[in-house]
């Protein structure tokens, strides 16, 4: 992703209504440690969700290459980092997602950045793959995609069951992954090997 640029005037709106926050936890936000984290925050929310400015599908067009390779690419252990839209609390993992060109391939780094576009939103993980999915289905075009997520949820480790070593994975698939067990088991066995 390009650099940042944060928006003054969120930046000044979100900071007030976390002072606001410190003080009706019990917090004094004047204290030497707090004095500017209302601003620190604010500008951590914005870049944890820039997603929302970004069209994943535009990165994809933007290295968009005619070739006649039609075997498996994968590119996987991904690293995904994201915010539940439940509690606003981080949850984090991998990223592992194959394709099967169809006469169309992408610049491999990509797939990682529409990871990023739909992960810095509020999200659930669930909806997260299922959006990447359709992402490189749908711009592509090729005979299958296949996205699976693995990621920890500190709602679920921090708060509530309080679960610390819980994974949760999710899986989506179009086309030949779908339809071929051949070619899913074949791309499970490749995301789970230990080749590099």
């Amino acid at each position: 992703m390009s650099e940042f640029h944060y928006n003054d005037d969120t930046t000044e709106n979100i900071s007030n209504i976390y002072k606001s926050i410190l003080s009706q936890i019990g917090e004094n936000p004047e204290r030497e440690g707090l004095v500017k984290t209302p601003e620190r925050v604010a500008k951590a929310l914005q870049f944890l969700t820039q997603g929302y400015d970004i069209k994943p599908e535009d990165i994809l067009k933007s290295a968009l290459f005619n070739e006649e390779y039609s075997e498996m690419v994968i590119v996987k252990d991904i690293e995904v980092y994201s915010m539940c839209e439940h509690h606003m609390l981080p949850f984090f993992g991998k990223a592992h997602i194959a394709y099967i060109p169809n006469g169309t391939i992408v610049g491999l780094s990509k797939i990682p950045r529409v990871v990023d576009a739909f992960s810095r939103r509020l999200q659930v993980q669930e909806r997260l793959t299922i959006e990447i999915r359709d992402c490189i289905q749908e711009t592509i075009k090729p005979k299958g995609v296949a996205v699976v997520l693995e990621c920890q949820h500190m709602c679920m480790q921090m708060r509530g069951v309080q679960k610390q070593n819980s994974v949760t994975t999710s899986s989506a698939f179009t086309g030949l992954f779908l339809s071929n067990d051949s070619t899913r088991k074949e791309f499970i066995n490749l995301v789970q090997a230990k080749l590099h």
